[in-house]
């Protein structure tokens, strides 16, 4: 699936989200749709991937951002974040959830 296959809210709470912190957490969100079935399945793999980067030493966060990690202090609050917004987006049933 592309990101443009996602509802608003899922779009909205993980994709503009980690943009509000970098472009580069963004990446990461996005391609992780064009490993996914449907949206359901990339709710999943976002929360995997937003603990895995939660949980990342110094050198890993190094490797994940190219060399230019953000600060730690906001980027855990950004990745909070994102696990309360998908918490909430699989709350919204998917039949009422707004697609493009």
């Amino acid at each position: 699936m592309d990101t443009d296959e996602l509802s608003q809210e899922a779009y909205e709470g993980i994709i503009i989200e980690a943009e509000r912190l970098t472009h580069d957490l963004t990446l990461h969100y996005g391609l992780l749709s064009g490993d996914c079935e449907d949206e359901n399945e990339y709710l999943d793999k976002a929360e995997i991937l937003t603990k895995e980067i939660m949980q990342a030493d110094e050198s890993l966060l190094d490797d994940i951002f190219w060399g230019d990690p953000p600060d730690k202090e906001k980027l855990n609050i950004t990745l909070k974040k994102i696990i309360e917004n998908i918490e909430k987006i699989r709350e919204i049933p998917f039949d009422r959830r707004h697609f493009d």
